[in-house]
This record gives C-alpha cells, structure tokens and sequence, in this order.
C-alpha cells in the first residue's frame, strides 16, 4: 500500500465573488459574527443570577422598593461574555494595525508601562490617604515633573490638568493671573491665534474672557510673520502658537515670534499636543514660550484617557510660575508634601484646577515609559517619529499631491488637488480604506488645507508595517484616477454596516433603544 503523499489543497481555487452580495442563513460573514444590540436578546425576564429572597429582614427602603421591571435584558455570563467579545471584533484598535489619525498620535502603549501602573502601591492608593502613607506616589509625581521642566526647560510644571485643552485652561489662567498681578488685566485683553493652531485654542482663550485675533499662515502652511507683527499692540494678552503645528511643519520662525509678543508685553503659550516630534531635539523653554500642555498619551505613552480621565501637565515660565495651581509637592527635611492651601509658597496661586492632584495611572505610565527610554531612547523616538512620516509622505507624494512643499515633521498633510475630476472626494477615500482593513486618516483637517488627509504613522510603525499601508493607499488612489468612482461611493462594503448616513446621524441621533410595540396594543 503506497502512502499518499500528494494530500489536498490547503486553499480553494479563488472565484471571483462580489463579498458584498454573500448572503448566509445566520446574518455572520465567517468569524464576523451578526450582533444585535444586547436590549434586543429578548430576555427581560431572565436573569444569569439566582438570588433567593432575603429571609427574615425589613426592607431599608422606605417605601421606595421597586413596583416594575427594572428592564434591563437577563443574560448568562457566557452570553454576556460573546456579546461583548462580538462588540469588540467590530472595533478597529492599535493593537490590529496602524492607527493613522493625524494630529491624533496614536501609538502603541507599551505593557510595561501597564504593568507598573498596575502594582500595589500605585493602583490601590486612595486620593484621600494621608500624605506620610504615599510617599512613593508623591516621588514619582515629583520625579515625573523634573523630567518634564528637564525637557522642556522651563521652570515649573502644573501636574493636576487632566487633559491638553484642561492643560491649556491652564497656561491661560495662569497668563490671566500673571496680567491680574501686574495690573494690566483690564487693558490686555487679546489674544493671537493662527490659522494652524489646534481648535480648542481659541476657545480657551475665550474662556479665559480675552477676545481672539486669528492670524494667517503664509504660503509654506507656518505662521504669516508679517501678519503678526502687525496685529501686536498694546492690548496683546499673549499669543497661541501650536508647534510643530496642525500642518506637520515646524514653526521656523518660533524664537523671533516669541521675541516679538514678549516686546510687545504679552506672553506666549505654546500648544504642546505635538511635542512628541521634538521631545530630546529641542526645548521649547529655550525657544522662548512661557506655557505650553503636554498630552502624556500622545507624547510618553499613556492609554488615551487612561481608564478615566488623562493627563496633560503643563510647563511654565519663571514668568508664570509663581501663578500655578494648587496643588502641588514640595521637598521638606520630613519628606515630600502637598501644598494645597493658597498662602506661603502659593500665596500668588490662581487656585484650584481639580479636586485632587491628578491622574495616578497616567503619571506612573509616564515615568516608566521615560525611564525605560531614557534620554537617548526618547529622542530617537522623535526622529522615528519624524522619519516615519516623512517616508509615508514620499511615498504616497508619487500618486497624492501634499499640502505643502519640503519635509514635514511627524504628520504628512495631503489636500485633495489629486482628486480633481475623478468623483472621488477625501470622505469617499476614507470609507475605502475601511474595506481594505485600515483606519481612515484624519479627514478635513486642518481647515487652512482643501480637503485635507493628516497621517501621522507615529514611531511605533515598522517599515513593513507603513508598506503595507502605502500600498493599499497608492492602489486606491490608481483605481480612483481610473474613473473607478462608483466603488468608492459605494465604500465600506465590508464593514458590518456598511456606509453610514452620517450627516442624518450627527443631526437626528438616535440615543436610546425604544422597544418595538407591539400592533394590539398599539390599535388600543
């Protein structure tokens, strides 16, 4: 008897199929299993709990007990456990594939980080305990807080904003609190913004009662340096440049704009959120701000939102430093405390931001992504940062026109020049991309750009990992010059839901889920 040694195909023959029209019995598309919405189970009366009723004690709720269902769906745990799970595999995440949300800097969070934040000692403490019982924790505050004046060279650090426009509210208050001091509150009262700023800029100012002034950006997609040296006066509160901006590009002309509004009696706050492309190249306290928000996701690797609520320190100035919040650590001969009362070392304090110091698990994360980097480590991620985007901006230029001409720093921003006369607009190229398992870039953004795709690959991407990406893109945008139109208008065909009408759902959205009535009771 001979062995056969021939076996079968691992793989059918391909057929051409259009995946789209595959109708199954059951709704699922392989792994990709149908799921409904966990109040359409049909299962109210159920429950995966089998309590029996307490014997022999009265009821503590003073009448109140419930006389209805409370109308929630029973289910058991592995019900519960598939529901979820089903949920989670509709869900596009950093741990399936790049994440290429410009301005957005989506990078891969290290477990190590994870695991720190998560030992006894960080992740059981309470905000309440007394200060002799969490010494440690007030260390790595404190630690974490010298890296970050270190960094940025400047000469003190707000730890409690806990998040980039709470980190903003913060530079700001601080600059109104600096103008109150010194009398000049009721005279300057405007502050610059340019066009390449992040969005919530202006609307901290506002906030803060100062009116805003936008400024230009000049042919190159920086700051219109003309334009703003016209718009200072006497009444310039200070000025809001983000940098490198929302443009991808690295304001050049930075220390002479700082120059300038400082002449001119105003300060400067800088928009940290992208200080992830220059962290270890170059210290924005050296390039003349007085404040600037540091977003500890984007920048040193904590979880967008952390769980809760993030993080976003900001650094300040000597200027401004007598101004920052409470609370903050101070060193003592007896150990490190908390001042929280606003008298002594925080007698000019503007006051309090938060009810407590910040957020514990972003702080931790933080400082073991610094210390695990180190000073080297830290600034080759920048320059990966910035080479990432630069090779994703080469490659795509060969068949996508760029907003801006040169090199950008650690986003690529593309308008839609390139889309001219195909049918195809940015929006349309973006649900395409879901059908080819990637996450749409930022879309629309920034404004000063037609049509604008920002793609930031971050340095966590490998080179095969943008290949990848960059061949899906140019394959697109080949078929999209080809007059392939109706497939991107069409686009997503593979996603669970297909296309969406999304300005329906922005207007009219649907937030609650209303059972079907029933027809009977609806004729009675």
């Amino acid at each position: 008897m001979t062995m056969n040694n021939q076996g079968r195909p691992s793989r059918p023959e391909l057929v051409e199929t259009d995946m789209s029209r595959v109708e199954t019995f059951s709704g699922n598309r392989g792994l990709q299993i149908e799921e409904g919405l966990i109040f359409e189970t049909d299962a109210f009366q159920e429950t995966g709990v089998d309590l029996p009723t307490p014997k022999g004690t009265a009821s503590r709720l003073g009448g109140l007990e419930r006389t209805s269902e409370i109308g929630l769906p029973g289910l058991s745990e592995p019900e519960t456990m598939r529901h979820f799970v089903r949920l989670s595999q509709k869900n596009y995440a950093i741990d399936m594939g790049p994440f290429p949300l410009g301005s957005c800097t989506m990078k891969h969070n290290p477990r190590l980080n994870e695991k720190m934040a998560r030992l006894p000692g960080f992740a059981d403490i309470h905000p309440l305990q007394p200060v002799s019982t969490v010494q440690g924790a007030l260390e790595v505050i404190d630690t974490l807080a010298d890296w970050l004046m270190e960094l940025t060279g400047t000469k003190a650090v707000a730890m409690s904003p806990k998040a980039g426009a709470h980190g903003e509210l913060c530079g700001m208050m601080a600059i109104k609190a600096r103008l109150i001091a010194d009398g000049e509150a009721e005279t300057r009262t405007r502050v610059l913004a340019p066009e390449s700023a992040h969005g919530t800029n202006p609307a901290t100012a506002v906030q803060c009662g100062f009116t805003v002034d936008s400024i230009p950006a000049d042919e190159t997609g920086r700051v219109d340096l003309e334009a703003f040296k016209a718009k200072l006066g006497p009444d310039v509160a200070g000025i809001m440049v983000t940098n490198p901006n929302t443009c991808g590009l690295f304001e050049r002309d930075i220390r002479e704009i700082a120059d300038a509004v400082h002449e001119a009696g105003g300060y400067f706050y800088c928009d940290g959120a992208n200080f992830n492309a220059i962290v270890g190249k170059a210290r924005p306290g050296d390039l003349g701000i007085d404040a600037m928000h540091i977003n500890l996701h984007k920048t040193f690797s904590t979880p967008h939102g952390g769980g809760g609520p993030g993080s976003g320190p900001t650094v300040l100035s000597e200027a401004l430093a007598p101004f920052a919040p409470v609370p903050f650590v101070i060193k003592e001969n007896s150990g490190l405390k908390f001042v929280e009362e606003i008298e002594g070392e925080a007698k000019q304090s503007f006051g309090r931001m938060t009810a407590f110091h910040g957020q514990m698990g972003m702080f931790t994360r933080a400082l073991s992504y610094m210390m695990s980097h180190g000073a080297d480590g830290m600034k080759q991620a920048s320059e990966d940062a910035v080479l990432n985007a630069n090779y994703v901006q080469a490659r795509l230029a060969t068949e996508m026109s760029t907003a801006f001409e040169g090199t950008c720093m650690h986003e690529a921003l593309f308008d839609d020049q390139w889309l001219k006369d195909t049918g195809v607009g940015t929006l349309d190229f973006a649900k395409a991309m879901i059908d080819e398992g990637f996450h749409p870039m930022t879309m629309y953004f920034p404004l000063v750009v037609h049509g604008a795709m920002l793609i930031e690959p971050t340095e966590s991407e490998s080179k095969q990992e943008l290949d990848k990406f960059c061949d899906a893109m140019l394959g697109l945008a080949r078929e999209a010059k080809a007059g392939k139109a109706d497939k991107f208008k069409a686009a997503p065909v593979l996603a669970p839901m297909r296309r969406l009408d999304e300005t329906r759902a922005a207007r009219k959205p649907v937030l609650k889920w209303t059972p079907p009535q029933d027809a009977s009771l609806a004729a009675e």
